[in-house]
């Protein structure tokens, strides 16, 4: 009888993660895999017991032998089957068991070998491949010896018995060891699809919490150039009412007015931040007319070169930050007395953006605290635009901006 694996059936498994469904395809199909014993186990039997030869003694004896096959694979057999990998101990003791009856009633009547069908699938599933080939031998040689010394048969007979045996033996070896393979690889697959998921959620997790980073160093940098710039220029801004009260106070109410003014942009950019839309001196304006309201405030000068256009909202914004962080620093640096310009300059290709004060400066190669330069340069990076700072002690400071920008549409 052949004695090859079943398309249907599932070689032994190894080691490896289950699939997305908590289980590999062979578990899935394990019902198919008890119908299939149960039906070679029934026709084995029917086979058994109508054979013409020998008498029906002998055939009922070798069916009852074949009678333990089914509880034994029940209770000991289809457990052992779902362990991942099979204990080596109980299953050699278990195919010993089921051997240990089939071996007999084959001899007896051959057409029990039909039942190697169902036996040589499970020493691929449980063995390892040296312990499988060998049981497989067995199952398939030592059936067909036994019968011819037991009921000395013709010489035909033995010589074709023999030979059927021989080629059933190569080809279940051949067809389980392919089968072996492939489910080897197959599952060699799944543990790699396995370890890329694994791998693509831990990139996700990392993207995501690049993500937050990122947000929250982007709302520093907002923060740092709106509210706490405008909260800046109140405190200043009462300093110096305080001081001119006593003896200025035209000019004090001046700057009770700009400090209103001032509170009510910090309310205005702290809605715009909320809403996350676009800062309130560009909301329904333009970039030198936003540029001039801050050098209002900030008593700068304004001069603007070039054609004025309607550009790319991004630039815009990191023009106007970069503006207000450079007449921050003019203030917190520079000295009262200082004075600050402004250069706003348009060119086909780019966007520059001057801030020049005439105050103490300082030495741009020494170490400073502070968010400010940093953020001013991670803005513009954003952009694809740079920042120079040229300034040495006593002899003012000068940031520069320069940014990428689309060039002109030309008119038809």
């Amino acid at each position: 009888m052949s004695a090859d694996l079943p398309v249907e059936e599932p070689a032994r498994r190894v080691n490896g993660p289950a699939d997305a469904g908590g289980a590999y395809s062979w578990e899935r199909s394990f019902r198919l895999w008890d119908t299939y014993f149960a039906l070679i186990w029934l026709a084995t039997l029917v086979f058994v017991l109508g054979a013409g030869h020998p008498g029906w003694p002998v055939r009922v004896t070798a069916a009852a032998l074949l009678l333990p096959l089914v509880p034994i694979f029940v209770r000991v057999g289809r457990p052992l089957l779902r362990q991942d990998p099979p204990d080596a101990r109980k299953a050699l003791t278990y195919l010993g068991a089921m051997m240990a009856l089939f071996l007999p009633s084959a001899i007896l009547v051959g057409e029990t070998r039909l039942m190697t069908f169902a036996l040589v699938p499970q020493c691929f599933m449980t063995l390892r491949t040296r312990w499988a080939l060998t049981a497989v031998a067995v199952i398939n040689l030592a059936p067909v010896a036994g019968w011819a010394l037991l009921w000395w048969p013709s010489d035909q007979d033995v010589f074709f018995n023999g030979l059927f045996a021989v080629v059933t033996l190569v080809f279940s070896v051949a067809v389980g060891s392919y089968v072996i393979r492939i489910i080897e690889q197959s599952q060699e697959r799944a543990a790699l699809i396995a370890e890329l998921d694994t791998s693509r959620h831990e990139v996700s997790r990392l993207s995501a919490a690049h993500g937050a980073l990122t947000e929250r160093q982007r709302m520093a940098r907002e923060i740092h150039d709106t509210l706490a710039q405008g909260f800046t220029s109140l405190l200043m801004l009462i300093q110096a009412v305080e001081a001119e009260l006593d003896h200025d106070v035209p000019q004090a109410r001046r700057h009770l007015a700009l400090m209103d003014e001032t509170a009510r942009q910090n309310l205005a950019e702290a809605r715009a931040l909320v809403a996350d839309g676009t800062p309130a001196d560009l909301d329904g304006a333009t970039l030198p007319d936003a540029l001039f309201r801050l050098a209002a405030r900030h008593s700068a000068k304004l001069a603007v070169t070039g054609r004025v256009r309607p550009l790319p909202a991004g630039a815009e914004v990191v023009a106007l930050r970069s503006c207000q962080e450079a007449l921050t620093n003019c203030r917190k640096h520079a000295g009262s007395s200082a004075t600050v310009t402004i250069d706003l300059g348009y060119a086909d290709e780019s966007l520059t953006l001057s801030v020049r004060d005439d105050g103490h400066g300082f030495d741009p190669g020494a170490a400073r605290d502070g968010y400010g330069l940093a953020g001013l340069r991670a803005r513009a990076t954003e952009v694809a635009g740079t920042v120079r700072v040229r300034s040495a002690p006593g002899g003012g400071t000068t940031v520069t901006v320069r940014l990428p920008v689309p060039p002109p549409r030309s008119c038809s």
